[in-house]
């Protein structure tokens, strides 16, 4: 994503510290709130022409390479894709999002391909790759992905077929067998901290939208280091709306001690959606808002100079790691 701009001037004494807010607290203040009313077979790496996906604007670039061209940012680019931006960002490592050249070549991964932490990748094939090319791409090895897909001829390789793709220093997956852990996996007795905050999530809670459109996630949902639950914090650009992620009710819309101008949209099943560290409000309460629909405008920080924006995601009022529900 390109680096926020310093066009709008609408900072807060009082936010120097709003994006180290941890889970609980901001728990705490949701209550108050709710409670106050609210391939081809060939082995020769040959690339796809990617003159027709110059032409951007109105065209499907998932599954494309394309040409960065002025004023992209890998957030604008996902958005055209349709794929989440993180794993946009993973699917071209190496790629610095504040820098951006005109001219340089990114792979847009398509909603078949996904993207997870630490591998594996799950990759679907386009003209002219080998495993050869796909390992120069993801900083791995053919080997690697031979063993990861025992049952396919790399001379065989088919247009569209899904492969995984292992990375570095991880175990292998097979694409045909589960999955097998190394010696230093099997050792692992305890899971992160983040882990336990996993729960059983109904069928409705899946495959939700990012809250903003072009973002970047400065910090993950998690403990810190000193073990404290942090929500999800993401930066955007001047200007930027936060969208409801999901159908719902507006139940809070009105400013939160040391979090500025805030929403929480009351989803079915239980499910709460926050939105944090606004600077305008643009819904009101008891308003029934659809997917997509702005509910405010990002506020900046004096300290980060960023345009943040604080998400949290709840069931029954317990914060849910938002990478389980959003798509």
């Amino acid at each position: 994503m390109a680096q926020c701009t310093l066009a709008r001037k609408r900072c807060h004494a009082g936010w120097a510290d709003r994006s180290r807010l941890s889970a609980p607290f901001i728990g705490v203040l949701i209550v108050i709130a709710l409670l106050s009313g609210c391939a081809s077979t060939s082995e020769t790496p040959q690339r796809v022409s990617v003159s027709s996906s110059n032409n951007l604007a109105g065209n499907n670039i998932s599954g494309n390479w394309v040409v960065v061209r002025r004023g992209d940012t890998l957030g604008k680019l996902a958005s055209r894709a349709n794929v989440p931006l993180e794993r946009l960002q993973r699917f071209n490592p190496g790629v610095d999002s504040h820098r951006l050249t005109v001219g340089q070549r990114l792979l847009m991964p398509t909603q078949q391909e996904r993207a997870p932490s630490g591998g594996p990748y799950r990759y679907q094939v386009r003209p002219g790759d080998t495993y050869s090319a796909i390992a120069r791409h993801f900083a791995t090895t053919p080997a690697r992905i031979q063993q990861a897909n025992s049952g396919i001829s790399p001379t065989q390789l088919r247009i569209g077929q899904v492969i995984s793709v292992p990375l570095r220093g991880t175990s292998t997956i097979t694409a045909s067998s589960g999955s097998r852990t190394t010696p230093s996996q099997r050792n692992t007795t305890s899971p992160t901290p983040a882990a336990s905050i996993n729960m059983d999530l109904p069928a409705s809670a899946r495959q939700w939208a990012w809250p903003l459109n072009d973002y970047r996630i400065v910090r993950r949902f998690g403990p810190d280091s000193r073990g404290t639950l942090q929500p999800m914090l993401l930066a955007t650009e001047a200007g930027a709306k936060a969208l409801a992620v999901a159908p719902g009710e507006v139940r809070f819309a009105s400013t939160m001690r040391q979090l500025g101008q805030v929403v929480i949209v009351h989803h079915d099943n239980n499910l709460q959606s926050v939105y944090a560290l606004c600077d305008k409000l643009l819904v009101k309460e008891s308003t029934t808002v659809s997917r997509g629909d702005p509910l405010c405008e990002v506020g900046q920080s004096v300290t980060s100079q960023r345009y943040d924006l604080l998400f949290d995601l709840r069931q029954a009022g317990k914060p849910i790691d938002p990478r389980q529900v959003l798509k």
